[in-house]
């Protein structure tokens, strides 16, 4: 009798009630359901969800939870294209992948924008994820995604971004968080690596006594279509340009099958992770082919320990 070899399991753990909510839970007639940023706000879970409508044009939803696990989603989206210059002409084709960084009682939050001219980033804020207000577009074009530092480095705001080309991470700074330069170059794809081809951050950063955890995306691509995977960074407190640990193995990769079979394939992306009450553990949640949204829990000892092996080897 042949036997199957048992897959290796994932550092994240998923949820036993994944996926939490899908397609069909939307409240609006849509052809998918992604990238959920997330947040705790007055002792609640907030989602930023993106729903892609009929049309083709994405909205972003906000779900509530006082659990985490069981989310009730708003009839009507947060956040749609707008109506108004300047974002009119670069929202046409739709509003996704929202991250939220709070910042002195605000919360922002920075959103991809889509148009016939292209990708680019834009910024919004709201002090209780009823009421969004927009602030400016804040990128070069062609930028796929943003994340904000919820902290100034020598007087400035910092952000990681990923622009379309190169499939590189960036760091950028701003005094005003509209006008932003200084670009360096932080992390880039490792050919042979199971994220060979391209990189992006997903949930914004989160301080630690060892550094910035970065939760990133990574893409290699097979025969099949490209392969999207997670991993963790740990970038230096004072110079988040400087990565001093990085996972050589993905931490969550598509296994189950709603993360393999679906709008997207052989898909897990995250744009939102949360601490957990003792600050022990992180909770990610992510969006899984395109389809469904989910759940996963780490410690954070051992997420440290991935992206710098010598400190497992001092505990052995």
């Amino acid at each position: 009798m042949r036997r199957h070899r048992k897959l290796p399991r994932n550092v994240v753990h998923r949820c036993e009630r994944n996926p939490l909510f899908g397609l069909d839970d939307l409240p609006i007639p849509a052809n998918d359901i992604h990238n959920a940023a997330a947040i705790r706000h007055e002792g609640r879970y907030i989602l930023l969800v993106t729903g892609e409508r009929l049309d083709g044009r994405c909205a972003i939803l906000r779900a509530e939870s006082e659990d985490g696990l069981s989310f009730q989603i708003d009839a009507e989206p947060v956040l749609e294209p707008s109506a108004a210059e300047p974002f009119q002409k670069y929202e046409a084709d739709g509003v996704r992948d929202a991250r939220i960084t709070p910042f002195d009682g605000v919360y922002y939050i920075t959103y991809l924008v889509h148009s016939e001219f292209g990708f680019r980033l834009a910024l919004a804020s709201t002090e209780d994820f009823r009421t969004i207000r927009r602030i400016a577009l804040i990128s070069e074009p062609d930028t796929k995604n943003g994340v904000l530092f919820p902290c100034k480095f020598n007087a400035r705001f910092a952000r990681l971004e990923r622009p379309r080309d190169g499939g590189n991470i960036w760091i950028s700074y701003s005094h005003d968080m509209r006008h932003w330069g200084g670009w360096e170059v932080v992390m880039t794809p490792r050919h042979g690596y199971w994220d060979a081809h391209r990189i992006g951050a997903a949930a914004p950063p989160i301080e630690l006594d060892c550094g910035w955890l970065l939760v990133y995306y990574g893409v290699k691509n097979t025969p099949g279509g490209p392969l999207f995977r997670l991993g963790t960074a740990i970038l230096e407190r004072d110079n988040p340009a400087e990565v001093i640990g990085r996972s050589n193995i993905p931490v969550l990769a598509p296994r189950e099958r709603y993360e393999r079979i679906g709008d997207v394939g052989n898909l897990v992306f995250s744009c939102g992770a949360v601490l957990n009450d003792d600050d022990t553990e992180l909770v990610i949640y992510y969006g899984a082919s395109d389809s469904c949204i989910c759940r996963g829990n780490v410690s954070l000892s051992e997420l440290e320990c991935m992206c710098r092996p010598e400190l497992a080897a001092e505990e052995d």
